[in-house]
């Protein structure tokens, strides 16, 4: 199992350490550094910065949004950002959610499974540098009756296959995902339940492209704190936590509130989901059970982490990202160094 790290959103308040977190993974042998996006700062620009200041670390996408990009875009950016690293580029995409989607950037967020086919349809055939032509139902190129002509992309990446991720939480989308891409991007994964939530959903995705699990990347991100009071640590994510199940998308439309009922907390991420939208944050975080955050997190010393590692990667787990917590530059380097000691006590590094 390998390592990797998550620099979450620039502009969240640690935007000055976050080179230094990069540049210490890479040292120490993580594997990817992951940045995000979602209505302030774009991946792909984090992601051309920490590649420009590292050596060996692959750099990816977690994820760049569907609805924010037409997909020959998207293309010509992941060809160039994998030129420009030296072949150390992944493409991570999602389709978001209603909110962004539609709020931020006036993209309807109807028929995401099958957008998200499309899209990831036109990316891999313009990476491949074959004069792109498509008709879709969301994408035609080139527009009939116009002047355009399919086109060929100019850059010339440096690997012939640019690894594609796609950020999946629901059973139809996991399912999907295993068929379409080379890599899964996960949240809130319990090891002891990640077989129901979603290999079992990516296997049946791999099984139909007539495919198996072997060489898929299986990558969830778990936020990991140090210490010696778990209870106390957990606190740290109620926040967090509640933010997703309670906050993240509408009362009908929130995923992370499905998969929580699907992980056995049908009354609680009601609950959570009920405080957060009447605007009571505070009791929404206490609404969350202490299970599970600490089933979704790696939380108290080396060796309890060291543990659950090996429960994630006994459960399929492929690359682990940690999302290190701290209120310093110093804590989250602390933090970054005991994922690097707790992976070599397990056993799996």
């Amino acid at each position: 199992m390998r390592l990797g790290i998550n620099l979450g959103y620039w502009g969240a308040g640690m935007d000055g350490d976050n080179l230094v977190v990069a540049k210490e993974a890479d040292r120490l042998g993580y594997d990817v550094c992951w940045a995000a996006e979602a209505y302030g700062s774009d991946a792909p620009t984090v992601l051309s910065w920490v590649a420009a200041q590292t050596e060996r670390i692959d750099v990816g996408s977690a994820i760049m949004q569907i609805p924010a990009r037409r997909p020959a875009m998207t293309a010509m950016t992941a060809a160039t950002l994998d030129s420009l690293s030296g072949g150390r580029f992944r493409l991570g995409l999602g389709v978001s959610g209603p909110q962004v989607s539609e709020g931020w950037y006036g993209v309807r967020f109807d028929k995401p499974l099958a957008r998200t086919r499309e899209y990831v349809e036109i990316v891999r055939r313009a990476m491949s540098r074959e004069r792109l032509s498509y008709e879709g139902d969301h994408w035609t190129l080139p527009l009939p009756g116009g002047p355009g002509k399919p086109l060929k992309l100019t850059v010339h990446p440096e690997r012939e296959h640019i690894p594609l991720y796609i950020a999946a939480i629901g059973p139809r989308n996991l399912e999907q995902t295993g068929e379409i891409a080379d890599g899964a991007l996960l949240l809130f994964s319990a090891a002891d339940q990640l077989e129901d939530t979603a290999l079992a959903h990516l296997r049946a995705g791999r099984e139909r492209a007539g495919k198996t699990l072997e060489g898929f990347d299986v990558c969830p991100t778990l936020p990991l704190a140090l210490g010696d009071d778990v209870n106390a640590l957990a606190d740290i994510f109620r926040p967090y936590t509640a933010l997703y199940v309670g906050g993240m998308g509408s009362r009908t439309q929130n995923f992370y509130n499905r998969l929580a009922q699907r992980m056995g907390y049908e009354k609680e991420a009601a609950e959570i989901q009920d405080k957060y939208l009447s605007g009571d944050k505070e009791g929404a975080a206490a609404a969350v059970p202490h299970r599970l955050i600490d089933s979704t997190t790696l939380l108290g010393s080396v060796e309890r982490i060291a543990e659950r590692m090996q429960a994630y990667a006994a459960a399929g787990v492929t690359t682990l990202t940690l999302a290190p917590a701290g209120f310093s530059l110093d804590e989250r380097i602390a933090a970054l160094r005991a994922g690097t000691e707790a992976l070599e006590r397990s056993g799996l590094a």
